[in-house]
């Protein structure tokens, strides 16, 4: 009897260590400087199901469809050729004006766009955040890949004006900086990702912010070289151009120009300063993020 008893028990023990193995175990505390990056990793198909998704249902009930990926670049450019070229008068570096337009406005959309639909991911997210567990990072990431996606049909959109003004015999030389252009996508996309990580654990508390941001976003084009060259900014408008510089987008637009057409300002000094800005806003950002998570449902 007492043998039978002593084997049952080790058979329950036995099945409640098999039970008590887990793929996942969540827990209240983390370590403070856990990006979750393992994690992220480990749910890459579901982050990738998430960009195929919003990619696909982002003009999906549109007219147009696609087309708005290049009329957004497209008629911006003809507006402020028209107004900043024609009108104003503004020069634009001796590069043809929808060239110069199209290399500012290409990379600003993609870091406005992702920064301001970044900024309110706890917001959008709130009820699936609230139902089943998933690292929240995927949502964010899979905005900044779906933003790529849309970067890399507007930038077709560049080039296709480029070369046309290249064939033509426009004063453009391209040179060995246009080997940075993936270092300046990434770059740009750990700036919209950090801001926009930053932002929306802000607007779980704060939602008049969200308003702010999408007045300020509009400032802030005006603080970056997409309308006036950061050239013609150092020479009228000297004591405006440390504002420029310290704006860490400034250094990738003008890199994105100098390295297709030969114009403008390239420092090496400004171009490591938006360097180690981008990295560092993205792990403030991912960090703060991941602190927020924990109960951004008390006060969403």
């Amino acid at each position: 009897m007492v043998e039978s008893i002593s084997t049952t028990t080790e058979g329950v023990s036995s099945n409640a260590d098999q039970e008590s193995y887990w793929d996942t175990v969540i827990t209240p505390k983390k370590p403070l400087f856990d990006l979750k990056l393992k994690e992220l990793w480990k749910h890459r198909d579901l982050l990738f199901l998430v960009v195929k998704r919003d990619f696909v249902a982002l003009y999906k009930q549109t007219i147009l469809g696609p087309i708005w990926f290049f009329l957004q670049p497209l008629l911006m450019s003809l507006m402020f050729t028209v107004v900043f070229g024609r009108f104003a008068g503004i020069p634009t570096d001796g590069i043809p004006k929808m060239v110069f337009y199209l290399a500012g406005l290409t990379n600003w959309i993609y870091f406005s766009e992702v920064f301001k639909k970044i900024s309110t991911t706890f917001k959008d997210n709130q009820q699936i955040f609230g139902k089943v567990y998933f690292p929240r990072l995927v949502m964010p990431f899979a905005v900044t890949l779906t933003g790529l996606l849309r970067y890399v049909i507007q930038l077709l959109l560049f080039l296709g004006y480029y070369f046309y003004h290249l064939w033509l015999g426009a004063p453009m030389q391209p040179n060995q900086y246009l080997w940075l252009l993936p270092v300046l996508v990434i770059l740009l996309a750990l700036q919209s990702l950090g801001l926009g990580l930053i932002f929306t654990a802000l607007t779980t508390k704060y939602r008049d912010l969200v308003l702010l941001l999408q007045f300020g976003i509009r400032i802030a084009m005006y603080a970056t070289p997409v309308i006036l060259p950061l050239s013609e900014v150092i020479k009228k408008y000297p004591d405006y151009q440390l504002f420029i510089i310290l704006n860490p987008v400034s250094s990738i637009i003008e890199t994105f120009r100098y390295g297709f057409t030969g114009r403008g300002v390239f420092e090496w000094s400004h171009f490591a300063y938006s360097a180690v800005a981008s990295i560092l806003l993205a792990v403030i950002g991912i960090l703060v993020f991941n602190r927020t998570e924990r109960n951004f449902m008390d006060t969403v």
